[in-house]
């Protein structure tokens, strides 16, 4: 059927064409579009408008342009969740029914220090654990994670190849976290992260900064979790009040 036969506006009827078509496996994950002038010329559209429907289909992250390369299809996020629930990582992976890893990079022990101190409302002579590691889905690097908490917390037990901190926190220190407090932040490439993760350059990162409270609102664990932006789809639903 022709496109021009829908009444909506082109460039709208050249995003769903692509769309379908890319559902339909005619154009592949990680696929090569046709040129500008092939595409426009096969759906019967001007190159502007083409180029229009390609601005907002790689604004929803469905495909990517790399200039002086061409257009190319993106892969579908692995893992979705709404961000108004706090699964551990562990969780998240396993509902996509892969398997998680963890690979352990460091972990360090220092002096509490002035953002520390409000952050847990500890005091100066506390120490805090910080760790580094990345986390793996079928082996393959998906998260980088920077995970904060004071010392005493943790029993003298806690080994680093614990796989869930927040499982850990809940049944073997007797921290059930309730609720956390996130900001979302999005990032470009990262010179040291995004290599661990094996991004490409045009892969964006998406940085959940996350205070996480107990059941008496007491702040136990900070994290810092750097999400490739191509596997995770995060939604919150709104509601009117």
């Amino acid at each position: 059927m022709s496109i021009k036969l829908d009444n909506r506006h082109l460039y709208l009827q050249v995003i769903d064409r692509i769309k379908n078509d890319i559902d339909n496996g005619i154009y592949k994950e990680k696929e090569k579009l046709p040129s500008e002038f092939d595409l426009a010329r096969n759906l019967g559209v001007s190159r502007a408008t083409l180029r229009e429907a390609l601005r907002i289909l790689e604004e929803e992250n469905i495909v990517v342009r790399r200039h002086g390369v061409g257009t190319f299809v993106n892969a579908k996020p692995l893992f979705t969740s709404g961000i108004e629930q706090l699964n551990s990582v562990t969780d998240m992976i396993q509902q996509a029914g892969m398997s998680p890893g963890t690979i352990f990079l460091s972990s360090n022990v220092n002096s509490a220090t002035e953002d520390d101190i409000k952050r847990f409302s500890c005091e100066k002579q506390d120490e805090i654990i910080m760790m580094e590691r990345v986390r793996t889905a079928n082996g393959e690097p998906v998260i980088y994670c920077i995970d904060k908490i004071v010392s005493h917390i943790l029993p003298s037990s806690f080994s680093h190849e614990e796989e869930s901190l927040l499982d850990y926190l809940n049944k073997r220190a007797g921290r059930d976290i309730t609720y956390a407090i996130t900001h979302i932040e999005p990032l470009g490439y990262h010179e040291k992260i995004s290599p661990i993760l094996d991004c490409e350059p045009e892969t964006a990162l998406l940085v959940l900064k996350q205070m996480h409270y107990d059941q008496d609102d007491h702040p136990i664990l900070y994290s810092l979790n750097y999400f490739k932006a191509d596997k995770f789809d995060f939604h919150v639903v709104r509601k009117r009040i």
